[in-house]
């Protein structure tokens, strides 16, 4: 089968391809048995495994969004600095990865001024995006994020009821790019509509779960319906050989593991298939028509 990047050469790419920069013992699935006091002693391998994406990502000419946890960015400057020298763009994953609605306001604000600070100091990027750790954006967080010059969220995932994922007022599978304050968007993860319900196609568990061909499939669907693509991956992904903790529920295990051990191949040959660009780029051609 034809690859969507053979198919359309060098036209400009309406996918585009982000990457959480957290390291494995950070994920809520493993937060009921990994405590944060013990994240300094934990085996730090975000660098190693960033690195490798960095590689098949430079082998493909491909670009992509990095929202990197400030706390990995004060453990591993020199990674980030290689990232931003590489030519992605730096975004703010937030600094502990916290679930934004389990913060109060005041302490959002610090957690992502903290994360922001140190990102713009490190690269000298302005840092335009963020990404809620495990999409949990909620209405009154836009107006924090705003205040401290944020152009952009990419957490809404508007699709079937989740465990964890927040919500934004007004989104729906089928409008992907919404200006939700005055000058201010929201890039929302891909859905594939199936009878009216947005089931969630844009990476993560939900790519190493289906099959390869059957998750490209979808990625060409909503490319085909003239909507734009946003993919999501963590480093860890690409890594079988991290610690296995044990006392996890059965459902959070699963969630956490389950196709490791495919996860680099098929992120290579997602590099491969598509055509990718940046969050920010994608959102400079797909801004809505400005409001009378």
């Amino acid at each position: 089968m034809a690859s969507v990047k053979a198919k359309y050469g060098s036209l400009p790419s309406n996918a585009a391809m982000s990457i959480d920069v957290e390291d494995w013992f950070q994920v809520e699935n493993l937060k009921a048995v990994v405590e944060r006091n013990t994240w300094d002693s934990r085996d730090l391998r975000v660098e190693r495994n960033t690195d490798r994406m960095l590689t098949q990502m430079a082998h493909h000419g491909v670009k992509s969004t990095c929202f990197i946890l400030g706390w990995c960015a004060e453990k591993k400057p020199a990674l980030i600095k290689r990232i931003a020298a590489a030519g992605h763009e730096i975004a703010s994953h937030g600094y502990g990865h916290e679930l934004v609605y389990n913060l109060k306001p005041h302490e959002f604000k610090a957690d992502i001024e903290r994360s922001k600070k140190f990102l713009e100091d490190l690269t000298g990027q302005q840092v335009k995006g963020y990404r809620a750790p495990s999409f949990s954006i909620t209405d009154w967080s836009i107006d924090v994020l705003q205040s401290l010059g944020f152009e952009y969220d990419s957490s809404a995932f508007p699709t079937v009821a989740h465990d964890r994922y927040g919500k934004l007022t007004g989104m729906s599978p089928g409008v992907p790019v919404v200006e939700i304050r005055k000058g201010f968007y929201e890039v929302c993860v891909s859905c594939v509509n199936v009878a009216g319900k947005g089931v969630p196609w844009g990476g993560g568990g939900y790519f190493r779960l289906f099959p390869y061909t059957l998750f490209r499939a979808g990625i060409k669907k909503i490319l085909r319906s003239g909507q734009p693509y946003v993919f999501y991956i963590h480093p860890w992904e690409i890594d079988p050989g991290q610690p296995r903790v044990s006392g996890l529920k059965r459902s959070h295990a699963f969630r956490h593991y389950v196709n490791l051990s495919r996860g680099e191949k098929r992120f290579n040959n997602l590099l491969r298939d598509f055509n990718w660009t940046t969050m920010s780029d994608l959102l400079s051609r797909w801004k809505p028509a400005p409001k009378p």
